[in-house]
């Protein structure tokens, strides 16, 4: 029998090996890309049912968020409050808690940061920046840290807790910028006084973003190192596989619980800070922006990896940039980009139920074939 065109059995044996070390990991890339695929289709039926063409709205994204320097400044001005509310969703959610609070820890780290603005007004400007993002970390973080020390002395649901705790935040946030804190000056729109020009985060060299975007790339990356690398990011998934288990084997997990969820909180306030600093000048309603929410998002698609959530926090900002041109092009409301945000979350929600269920991902699959 001829044996052109034929594989060896050698290379056979090879190539399944090859592909059942690397089909389980590649697991966690596509199906979430499988899902943001089938959510891009699903949206789609709905603008035809709109009787608006998926291929416009689609090029107008690609247009407003990817296209041009100008295009990547607007994306890029989002990636910061995207990347660091993603996190803090995604450290709480190692240890099995859906924190999606993050909303809140924004808006009150952002005052916190403009009240400490005001007061430091007379101090060196690189000491007062310090103070006012450690003043937004802080309240960021007892903010969302009191969620988990609900959920470790009350066993309070932490999902129902921190959207509730959102609320009362903004309602604070509003409170005291159109009380205590007001500016008399801001006659139209409530704010907190102006941050003085030596406070304000300008933007990284060569490139049109301010430094939270630095900030969220450096966050990102000690977080994957404090889950990956660490004993304390051992501790937290062994207790978020089996809290019982993490119980008696002595793991300390009321403090790790506490202790993530702070963090989490903590890197939102810093993205309150950030929006205050380098974007608002100051405190206002302009801090409610929606970023919180969206970061849930961000967080689900990289599937809590501090790392996979650059890219996507990337693509969602682009998406966000596009708003006001897809309004203004094809007529449709403002809203139409969190509609489609939010079929892309149900369709990657859904999509958790295939992990471990499609053989294909499985080595014994290839090593069979």
């Amino acid at each position: 029998m001829s044996t052109i065109g034929r594989i060896p059995d050698q290379d056979r044996l090879t190539a399944a090996q090859i592909l059942s070390g690397l089909m389980p990991r590649a697991e966690a890339v596509l199906i979430p890309l499988a899902a943001l695929l089938a959510g891009f289709a699903a949206f789609s039926l709905f603008l035809l049912a709109l009787g608006k063409s998926p291929a416009e709205f689609y090029a107008l994204v690609w247009k407003a968020g990817f296209s041009s320097a100008f295009s990547w400044q607007n994306t890029l001005s989002r990636v910061s409050p995207l990347v660091l509310a993603a996190l803090c969703v995604a450290l709480p959610a190692r240890l099995g808690l859906v924190v999606i609070g993050g909303e809140g820890a924004i808006v009150l780290g952002g005052l916190a940061a403009a009240v400490t603005g005001t007061a430091v007004a007379n101090l060196p400007s690189g000491l007062g920046m310090v103070l006012m993002a450690l003043a937004g970390m802080a309240l960021g973080g007892l903010w969302i840290g009191a969620i988990g020390a609900l959920r470790i002395k009350r066993g309070v649901n932490e999902t129902i807790a921190s959207l509730l705790m959102a609320y009362i935040a903004i309602a604070l946030m509003n409170h005291f910028v159109e009380g205590p804190f007001r500016d008399p000056a801001s006659l139209n729109k409530p704010s907190t006084a102006p941050l003085a020009e030596g406070l304000r985060v300008g933007d990284m060299p060569f490139v049109a973003a301010h430094w939270g975007v630095f900030a969220g790339v450096v966050a990102c990356v000690l977080c994957w190192i404090l889950i990956e690398r660490t004993t304390l990011g051992f501790a937290a998934r062994i207790a978020g596989d089996n809290v019982r288990a993490a119980q008696v084997q002595g793991l300390p997990v009321a403090r790790l619980v506490i202790g993530f969820t702070a963090l989490g909180g903590a890197f939102a306030g810093l993205a309150g800070y950030f929006e205050v600093a380098a974007v608002h000048g100051s405190a206002n309603a302009s801090l409610i922006a929606g970023y919180g929410y969206t970061g849930i998002l961000v967080a689900f698609l990289a599937r809590h990896n501090p790392l996979a959530i650059l890219p996507v926090a990337v693509l969602l900002a682009g998406f966000e940039a596009s708003s006001g041109l897809i309004q203004r092009r094809m007529d449709l409301p403002d809203a139409t980009i969190l509609v489609f945000e939010g079929m892309v979350f149900i369709i990657i929600l859904l999509s958790e139920t295939l992990y471990g269920r499609l053989r294909i991902f499985t080595p014994g699959f290839w090593e069979q074939s």
